[in-house]
């Protein structure tokens, strides 16, 4: 997440569909492998920081022929929209509001907007506290039943129900990490950084970056909470930083970016119990650069083969070749993300396509994906998006 001064240091395909959805999340959109000139553009969506400019969130259209990014409008000019997701119908957009003061209460917000399906533009919902500072993170399940938000700053996580009409209200759960770490800089007490569903909407795991755990909660989608999991979090070694999580659709493995170590950490997950058992940790840097560095973003293509993570300071995605019988992780290669401080990057719904954002450059890339190697290769498109910070898909209602 940004480092703020002081107290903030989804094409749909009309033909014979295959529902994909998001590894560990939601499935805003539904595609095939193939795709016809009728059905060749995905809207997204991109989250930003609103120092630099009020983007707030941006609308794109994307060709998923060619590659080619080119920017309809800005749908929301609120406060520092940075992550986003959507319900799996595409008809709402939830976004966690990265502020650390909510109508005079130190904590940032979630807000809820529903989506206009002829035109992409958002219809601002309502507003609810996160409890804590800097929220960083936000899913939803794929019923459309709770929301779930991380705060960075607070070092804490929190439940949302989901109204019949797409609204939000007051947080149903809450919970504050305690602790902290090996880094007295970093690391003085909880940093919670994402919080993320598994594919069955049964658990949901929340990374801590403070205290370099991977937190494990259930979910209960009727009355719209969560509460800690017996065993409560698995752990990767000291002063990694936990940031984000990703699990392959079949829910048998997970893996986590760990932010101040550029590593990846694979865990076997028992999705019966919510058990995560790490096997390896690997580098997400090559060998010969030894320059400043932190990983951002991971997500594991649609078909669980590969994982990508990407690397800000080697400016970078790092690519992963996973053994699908036991989970564990050969490295491919990096691929340039042809900007600054690639934030987040997003495969689209059939994983022919990369999206990548660069924080600092403020240029958004579009990347072929070799499905058979994992490799990507440049379209030579891009589009300027003030300080983008996440990306969603979304299929136009045409």
């Amino acid at each position: 997440m940004l480092r703020l001064p002081a107290a903030l240091s989804t094409v749909m395909v009309i033909l014979l569909l295959t529902v994909v959805p998001i590894p560990g999340g939601t499935a805003p959109v539904t595609a095939t492998s193939s795709r016809t000139a009728a059905h060749s553009h995905l809207w997204v969506y991109i989250g930003s920081y609103t120092q630099k400019a009020k983007t707030g969130i941006t609308l794109l259209d994307f060709d998923t022929d060619t590659g080619a990014l080119t920017k309809k409008m800005v749908v929301s000019d609120g406060a520092n929209p940075t992550y986003l997701v959507l319900s799996t119908d595409g008809t709402h957009l939830y976004a966690a509001n990265e502020i650390g003061d909510f109508h005079g209460e130190k904590a940032g917000a979630v807000s809820a907007f529903a989506i206009d399906p002829d035109s992409g533009a958002l219809t601002l919902l309502n507003q609810q506290s996160t409890r804590g500072d800097g929220p960083c993170h936000i899913d939803v399940d794929r019923h459309n039943k709770v929301v779930l938000v991380a705060n960075y700053g607070g070092g804490s996580v929190a439940a949302f129900p989901v109204h019949a009409n797409g609204g939000i209200g007051p947080a149903t759960s809450f919970y504050q990490h305690e602790g902290k770490s090996l880094d007295p800089g970093r690391q003085e007490g909880p940093h919670a950084h994402c919080f993320r569903l598994d594919a069955a909407n049964r658990y949901a795991f929340a990374c801590d970056l403070g205290l370099d755990r991977v937190f494990v909660y259930r979910v209960d989608l009727k009355r719209a909470t969560v509460e800690p999991n017996d065993p409560p979090y698995a752990e990767v070694p000291s002063g990694s930083g936990p940031r984000h999580i990703a699990l392959t659709l079949n829910n048998h493995f997970a893996y986590v970016c760990n932010e101040m170590l550029s590593t990846v950490t694979a865990f076997t997950y028992d999705a019966v119990h919510g058990r995560l058992s790490p096997i390896q940790t690997l580098s997400t840097l090559p060998r010969d650069f030894h320059g400043e560095n932190s990983t951002a973003e991971i997500e594991t293509s649609p078909d669980g083969r590969f994982v990508y993570v990407s690397n800000r300071g080697h400016n970078s995605i790092a690519i992963f070749a996973i053994d699908t019988k036991t989970g564990r992780l050969t490295p491919v290669g990096h691929q340039s993300t042809e900007g600054k401080t690639p934030r987040c990057f997003k495969l689209d719904p059939a994983g022919d396509f990369m999206i990548a954002a660069n924080q600092d450059t403020g240029n958004i890339v579009s990347f072929r994906v070799d499905r058979q190697t994992g490799k990507l290769t440049p379209t030579g498109h891009s589009v300027d998006v003030s300080m983008p910070v996440c990306i969603q898909y979304l299929a136009p209602h045409r």
